[in-house]
């Protein structure tokens, strides 16, 4: 559907003075070509660039008759297709402008000629026209935007000439064009082509193609083979026409001429337009070199159209396909500096495609995705149409019609992820297409496009009779050569060439946000249709590649901006189903909240503000999101009024933003009683706690939170987190609410945290930080509540990832406090026996560390630090290897290093390292420790290791001696009860006291003759 808008996008207009009748033209840079259509070989070139005067800039000749031209910005060089003697010859005309200094050298020379020995200084200043012969006549031509690449249409094939730029030395460069590919098109003959970036439309009289030549790794014998394999689905397209025509041959006598027979209309996109039955193959030219390309075609469209029937007499000019155009669109803001000076880099994003019918137009996105943009429907029979990135230009008969397009916002779709999110947004490509202007012109012919300007050809003369007659009834097909064209007059009067001056940017987007408040209170969605045309005209704008840093630019990002806050106003103000874009547009717009605040006050009605839910959505997420800004005591009173009205129940979140800082709590208090007697919930509770204590008011603030047990307050908190935390500049803070927590409810902040950790509302990262703020303590110190909520996490059996996460740091910290005989800063929440008796992974510390500590000093600095290491070191979860880097600050000598070091050595299983350490630094352990540890497979080591060592040491006496002789001893009587009679006499010692040994060697016996 096309909205119809009566704008003004055309401003001034200018003659052009050609003294001779124009017959086809073309716009170079700042200059208009223009070929003659008397005499039919010369060329005028016209100044464009000013926008007052249109004054010649010289002229050349041709050596034919030009039949079609196109200008190529790259290169700056102009094509032709022109006609002599009744054939046909391609030229290229480059260096061109040299002739309006009235020089008129030229040189003449074939495509491909070696031309360094042939070019000197002087060729600075001549026009050069190369010959690009081709075995068949050429009927179309199209230069590449991007690269000046030629592509010239025959029948059958199209024909790719590669432009080269030789250096013939350092200040002189010459233009050159290699025959590079040859596209062998079964049956097609093309009546117009479009060839930008290696993508390639063409159309027939009813037919559109739509190609991408694609490099691949491959030599050229397997680059057609590819082509080939398209030959076999040939046949599902075309196999029903020829099954018809068949059935029409032989049921009926009658002549073909007597019946029009049209096809099925078709359209196939992406992989199924490769049934479309035309077959391509590539002929690569040229010898094979290092740098050679090769390629395959990649089919993108086929679409075949049928001619409208609802007229009894119709012709093929009025049915057949014209204007097919493809658009290139680049990233923006790609520039590079050199010496000084600022060049567009040119990095190409989107390409779109456009070809019309007589009445109907269509517009595509061609690329990886291809997709129907828009459909253009006209009021009348179109002769001409020019697409650029913010118009669709079409002439009919008597007027220039001027429509939207909605390639800006294809592609800031393509160059941005975040559009169409709640970060940033754009129109929709679906929104209906707009006809700003139809500006009347009588006998309009030709219609080309450059820059700001519109460039029309009018010819107003009497009608040509055999165009109003009746056309004989024909077999429409989509071969192009069966068609022919009505030769126009040689001399026709009342022509002229004009050139129209579209209106800037700014202002035409000015006049349309004027027009749209005309809808503002009547038809919204024409309003917001306006607005989204206004906003994609500015997109458009600052995609242009050439748009550098200047006063230019930066009204257009102004005008952008505000743009954005005009469509953010709309979806605030207005009850649509797209409502939530109010917060991407205000985002987009750069306002503050208050501004949005101020802009919002503007609407009244019936005297009371009424909030639509826009603006609430706006509101919501933008209070809850990380802003820097604060709103003023009156402006955040402005936001509690507005939520008390819309959205009560969300206040309790509001009041948590960092932005409602400033807020009065007595008023707040006032607002969320009221609240309470709908709504009553503990977040709602909390938060008049926060704003009692805010106020000083601690009786109030006792009061409220005895409503709750401890576990439903930390819950509570699970509902809004904002109570205990909130971001500023990146950064989790703790409020002024959880730093009275921590000061008189410890549990209650550390079982709170621990609640958020579990629903996924803190990570372990953040809440290290967010308690070292708490407690403010510096890095090399770790506070206790982070410790106490370490161990409360452990307690709760979070995840294997995490869980070796927390004992690596729990079993760190007790070292490091150890090792260093620091006190935690506070009490700690759990005690030893707590953890072990709520913990899986707090074992029962074993007998043999007890009797090592009872031997030792008193340890009142730090008893629950040493407890809780050895009760970790003795349960199942901690991984020792992980812990022996850290026991070295920790010594040995004293009975809490030493408990330490034999704990870690005993769980990594080295045993006699163990045993070692206690006979050396704590005998009295030694046996609890063998009967604790030496069991099972470790059994053997009481007669190959205790026993040993014990009758080693017991030789010399010493301080020991006594507790030697007593672990001997008992160690005796397990060996004793362990082996045979025989195995316990070879480990006993050969010089040893037989006295001492024999009430063992007794025992032994005994046992074995009990047995």
């Amino acid at each position: 559907m096309v909205q119809l808008y009566n704008l003004h996008p055309f401003g001034s207009q200018r003659v052009v003075p050609s003294k001779q009748e124009p017959a086809l033209f073309c716009c170079g840079r700042d200059a208009l070509l223009v070929a003659c259509a008397t005499g039919g070989c010369k060329v005028e070139a016209f100044n464009v660039g000013d926008k007052e005067l249109c004054e010649p800039l010289g002229s050349f000749n041709t050596l034919g008759r030009v039949r079609r031209m196109a200008y190529s910005e790259a290169g700056d060089y102009l094509v032709t297709i022109e006609e002599k003697n009744k054939a046909t010859f391609l030229r290229a005309y480059m260096n061109w402008r040299c002739m309006s200094t009235g020089n008129t050298r030229v040189c003449v020379r074939m495509v491909g000629h070696k031309v360094e020995e042939s070019y000197s200084e002087s060729s600075k200043v001549q026009m050069s026209i190369m010959e690009m012969p081709l075995s068949d006549p050429p009927l179309c031509i199209s230069c590449c935007p991007v690269n000046g690449d030629l592509l010239v249409g025959c029948k059958n094939k199209l024909v790719l000439f590669c432009l080269k730029y030789l250096v013939i030395n350092q200040d002189l460069t010459v233009l050159d064009f290699e025959l590079s590919l040859i596209l062998h098109i079964d049956n097609v003959t093309p009546t117009e082509v479009a060839f930008c970036a290696r993508y390639i439309a063409l159309t027939t009289e009813l037919d559109v193609l739509i190609l991408k030549l694609e490099p691949v790794q491959k030599d050229a014998d397997n680059t057609e083979l590819y082509a080939d394999k398209a030959r076999e689905p040939e046949k599902l397209v075309d196999e029903g026409v020829k099954d018809e025509v068949r059935s029409a041959s032989s049921s009926s006598q009658l002549e073909l001429d007597d019946f029009v027979i049209c096809q099925k209309p078709v359209e196939l996109l992406g992989k199924e337009s490769r049934l479309c039955g035309i077959l391509v193959t590539l002929e690569s030219t040229g010898l094979a070199k290092e740098d050679t390309e090769y390629f395959q075609v990649r089919y993108l469209l086929f679409r075949r159209f049928t001619p409208d029937l609802s007229s009894f007499v119709f012709s093929v000019d009025e049915a057949k396909l014209h204007s097919v155009q493809l658009l290139p669109m680049y990233k923006t803001g790609n520039s590079t500096t050199a010496n000084g000076k600022t060049a567009a880099n040119k990095e190409l994003l989107s390409i779109f495609c456009f070809f019309s019918l007589p009445h109907v137009g269509y517009l595509y996105m061609v690329g990886n995705l291809v997709e129907l943009l828009s459909t253009y429907l006209y009021s009348e029979r179109s002769e001409q149409a020019v697409l650029t990135p913010q118009f669709l230009h079409v002439i009919t008969s008597n007027s220039l019609q001027c429509f939207t397009v909605r390639c800006s916002a294809a592609a800031a779709r393509e160059e941005d992820p975040y559009i169409d999110t709640t970060m940033k947004a754009c129109p929709p490509v679906s929104l209906d297409v707009c006809a700003l202007r139809m500006q009347l012109f009588i006998g309009l012919k030709a219609i080309c496009h450059f820059n700001n300007h519109v460039i029309l050809l009018t010819k107003a003369v009497s009608e040509d009779i055999t165009e109003r007659r009746k056309p004989p009834r024909r077999v429409l097909s989509r071969k192009a050569d069966s068609v022919k064209l009505k030769s126009p007059p040689e001399s026709e009067a009342g022509w002229n060439l004009y050139i129209v001056n579209t209106i800037s940017t700014i202002q035409l987007y000015k006049e349309m946000v004027e027009y749209s408040k005309t809808y503002e209170n009547v038809r919204t969605e024409s309003c917001i249709h306006l607005l989204s045309e206004a906003h994609l005209l500015i997109r458009a704008a600052l995609m242009d590649p050439s748009l550098m840093e200047s006063e230019e630019k930066e009204m257009l990002l102004a005008a952008f901006r505000e743009s954005c806050a005009r469509l953010g106003d709309c979806y605030s103000r207005f009850d649509t189903k797209d409502s939530h874009l109010a917060l991407p547009y205000y985002k987009m717009s750069g306002l503050s909240i208050t501004e949005v605040l101020k802009r919002m006050d503007s609407l009244v009605e019936g005297g009371t503000q009424k909030y639509e839910k826009g603006f609430i959505f706006y509101l919501n997420h933008s209070l809850y999101e990380d802003l820097n800004e604060e709103l003023s005591k009156e402006s955040a009173a402005k936001v509690l009024q507005i939520f008390s009205i819309a959205e009560p129940n969300q206040l309790p979140h509001v009041l948590c933003s960092p932005c409602m800082k400033n807020v009065c709590p007595l008023i707040a208090v006032e607002i969320l009683q009221k609240v309470e007697l709908i709504v009553p919930s503990v977040v709602l509770t909390l938060t008049k706690a926060a704003m009692a204590l805010k106020m000083g008011n601690l009786e109030a603030y006792k009061n409220e939170l005895d409503h709750y047990t401890e576990m439903r307050l930390a819950y509570g908190f699970v509902g809004e987190p904002g109570l205990l935390r909130q971001q500023r500049e990146g950064c989790i803070v703790p409020t002024e609410l959880a730093i009275h927590l921590g000061e008189t409810q410890p549990g209650l902040l550390v079982a709170s945290m621990l609640a958020l950790h579990e629903n996924s509302k803190m990570e372990l990262a953040e809440a290290d930080s967010y308690f070292e703020m708490l407690c403010e303590k510096n890095e090399d110190t770790t506070p206790q509540l982070l410790v106490d909520f370490w161990e409360a996490l452990l307690v709760a059996s979070p995840e294997r990832e995490i869980l070796e996460e927390l004992l690596f740091r729990l079993i760190s910290q007790y070292i490091w406090r150890l090792s260093r005989k620091r006190l935690p800063d506070t009490k700690s929440l759990k005690t030893t026996e707590d953890l072990i008796n709520s913990c899986d992974h707090y074992g029962l510390i074993f007998p043999w560390v007890t009797v090592i500590m009872s031997l030792g000093p008193a340890c009142d600095k730090y008893p629950e630090d040493l407890s809780k290491l050895q009760s970790l070191l003795c349960g199942p979860s901690v991984d020792v290897a992980s812990v022996m880097p850290f026991l070295e600050p920790l010594s040995e000598d004293s009975c809490a290093g030493l408990s330490v070091h034999v704990l870690c050595t005993t769980r990594a299983g080295e045993y006699e390292k163990s045993i070692d350490k206690l006979l050396d630094k704590c005998p009295e352990a030694l046996i609890p420790y063998a009967q604790h540890e030496l069991k099972d497979e470790n059994r053997a080591l009481w007669w190959n290791k205790v026993l040993p060592e014990l009758c080693k040491r017991t030789r010399y006496a010493g301080d020991n001696y006594s507790i030697l002789i007593s672990s001997l001893k008992e160690t005796l009587s397990v060996v004793s009860l362990e082996l045979e009679l025989r195995d316990f006499l070879n480990v006993l010692p050969d010089d040893g006291t037989a006295a001492f040994f024999l009430p063992h060697l007794l025992q032994c016996s005994k046992r074995k003759l009990a047995t």
